[in-house]
């Protein structure tokens, strides 16, 4: 049964809710669901042998658990005689049966349903007279794995969730991201490491601080199994979405991954994962989310822990916590001497240049910059996610850069990469092809300089080409008569009183010296002019599309005269034949 038909199939349930359920309410009963189908297949072959040993040990007196999940070769079991099958075979009791059932899965399990509000929707049904019709439609899919894989399983999952979100005017968006632009990511994660990605039985650990569903993990663990079927990612997440939550579980459980590892909560005022340091880490957090909600929490890690807690470096404005989640996974990184890390995170544009110099998103930048952390920044094309079509900024960071990539910054232009969809999802009309991706990893990879013609594609940076002094020009204030003032007290004493009225700033790059550039640029308009060394701030900012913008000089005039002439000629021709 292939996606399309999956999802039709479960969608055609929806038919049986009309009425008694708004569409927006429709993935309420849909996706918990089919959770419980899936978790259902995957059970019945072992069903038999957990239930004889469940028996078993329960005779016997000892704690089953153990045993119970190697019996059922997964990271989960269920201890009812019941299956959605049995529980057809007795209409008048389905709603009891089904509590009953649910109750034998192993508390991780139930946790998801928990999650879901799963005995909410159950007690609704079973009033409004569904219950039976619904749990029948869904004993009818084979969801087991050698029919549907853990792959289309997941595309399944975010298919569905793509659906209810458009229904109920939420923002799919938040919950996933498009499998392309995440098989892009992962590639520029591993590319430098397949070497000893390859080595068998390896082990490495990933992680995502806004989980969402679990796509990005999913995918980088699908990466790993194609490249080494013997190498082992264990993953790691937190999300605050309850249904994006379960759900990621749920997925993480049928991949035998420890779901221990996937924390319900918010990220920044509870970090789920707080002493852990991670190999690969990946995120698209939500764009532009404001941070008042915890805004006392982080600032009190900031000004009580500083450097050695998360937010050392600043903190941006409340309007804005993108940058918030990068220091985040900043401080999740394996220190370099034990192997460090690598991480890939989602941003839009604002990240990149937004606050002057001494606001903390300068200040986060410079961190960075002068950590020599950030490897490269990859733009992509717009409309190429369901909830916006803004641009958008892949940033790769590593705390353990090759030596020929040391002190550099990669810029690649990838905006013109893509290709029309059949059908927009959302705001989705763009997606990346294979060859795409293929061509944006190899940029990076080889780390080349290269141009589409006369545009360039991929150019390589100094760090200190993003940094600037910001310097404060003064102009003396003068009386009536148009004479200095002077200061007539202490340290000013006998000096030129600056004019607030005349004060300017300059943006001075750092590689220039600043005596120079002020001598050339200020001097020769206002000669009376000085710098207050006192007020010189450094600031960093990547104006990222400035790199790639190519110059076309205009026409000739006398090419745009002729065709003015031309048109006016026509004008004239049109109203005298009006006329006639």
């Amino acid at each position: 049964m292939n996606q399309q038909a999956l999802s039709a199939f479960i969608w055609s349930v929806a038919d049986l809710l009309r009425g008694d359920y708004k569409q927006s309410e429709y993935g309420r009963v849909i996706l918990p669901f089919t959770v419980l189908r899936r978790l259902d297949c995957v059970l019945e072959k072992s069903k038999d042998a957990v239930l004889a040993e469940y028996a078993d040990k329960q005779k016997a007196g000892i704690n089953p658990e153990p045993f119970l999940l190697r019996k059922a070769g997964q990271s989960f079991y269920n201890v009812s005689p019941l299956d959605l099958k049995k529980l057809m075979g007795d209409q008048d009791h389905i709603k009891e049966n089904l509590f009953s059932y649910l109750q034998g899965f192993s508390a991780s399990v139930r946790d998801i349903f928990e999650r879901f509000d799963f005995h909410t929707q159950i007690d609704r049904l079973a009033k409004a007279g569904l219950l039976y019709l619904v749990t029948e439609r869904f004993a009818q899919v084979d969801l087991h794995p050698e029919k549907v894989d853990n792959h289309q399983m997941g595309l399944v999952f975010e298919e569905l969730i793509r659906k209810f979100a458009e229904i109920s005017n939420e923002t799919a968006g938040e919950h996933f991201t498009p499998r392309e632009v995440i098989r892009l990511m992962v590639n520029l994660l591993f590319i430098e490491d397949d070497e000893v990605l390859a080595k068998p039985g390896v082990v490495r650990t990933i992680y995502d601080p806004a989980a969402g569903t679990g796509g990005m993990l999913s995918v980088a663990g699908e990466y790993l199994e194609e490249h080494n079927p013997e190498a082992r990612l264990t993953m790691f997440g937190q999300e605050l979405n309850p249904e994006s939550y379960a759900i990621c579980k749920a997925d993480m459980l049928i991949k035998g991954q420890d779901v221990a590892n996937i924390v319900f909560g918010n990220t920044f005022s509870d970090d789920g994962h707080p002493h852990r340091k991670f190999d690969y880490m990946l995120s698209n957090p939500p764009f532009g989310v404001e941070w008042k909600k915890v805004e006392k929490e982080i600032r009190k890690e900031h000004e009580q822990q500083g450097y050695n807690g998360r937010f050392g470096p600043g903190l941006p404005r409340v309007s804005d916590g993108s940058l918030l989640f990068l220091l985040h996974l900043i401080s999740k990184m394996r220190p370099a001497h034990e192997g460090g890390s690598r991480f890939g995170i989602v941003l839009n544009g604002s990240p990149l240049f937004t606050g002057g110099a001494g606001s903390g998103e300068s200040e986060i930048r410079r961190y960075v910059l002068e950590n020599d952390l950030l490897e490269a920044i990859i733009g992509l094309p717009t409309d190429m996610f369901y909830n916006t079509g803004i641009s958008t900024y892949i940033w790769i960071l590593t705390n353990r850069k090759p030596e020929h990539r040391k002190g550099k910054v990669q810029l690649i232009d990838a905006s013109g990469f893509w290709q029309k969809m059949r059908k927009s999802l959302g705001s989705k009309r763009k997606e990346l092809s294979d060859e795409h991706i293929a061509e944006i990893t190899r940029l990076f990879g080889q780390f080349i300089e290269a141009k589409d013609g006369k545009k360039p594609i991929s150019r390589i940076f100094k760090n200190s080409d993003f940094g600037y002094r910001t310097i404060t020009v003064e102009r003396p204030l003068r009386d009536e008569n148009g004479q200095i003032v002077l200061g007539e007290k202490g340290k000013q004493k006998g000096k030129p009183q600056p004019d607030t009225s005349l004060r300017d700033t300059e943006n001075v790059p750092l590689s220039e010296d600043v005596e120079t550039y002020f001598k050339r640029e200020v001097r020769p308009h206002a000669p009376d002019a000085w710098i207050d060394h006192d007020k010189t701030k450094v600031g960093y900012e990547i104006p990222f599309n400035r790199q790639f913008y190519v110059f076309e000089p205009p026409r000739p005039l006398a090419e745009i005269d002729a065709d003015l002439n031309q048109c006016t000629d026509r004008i004239k021709a049109m109203i005298e034949g009006l006329s006639a």
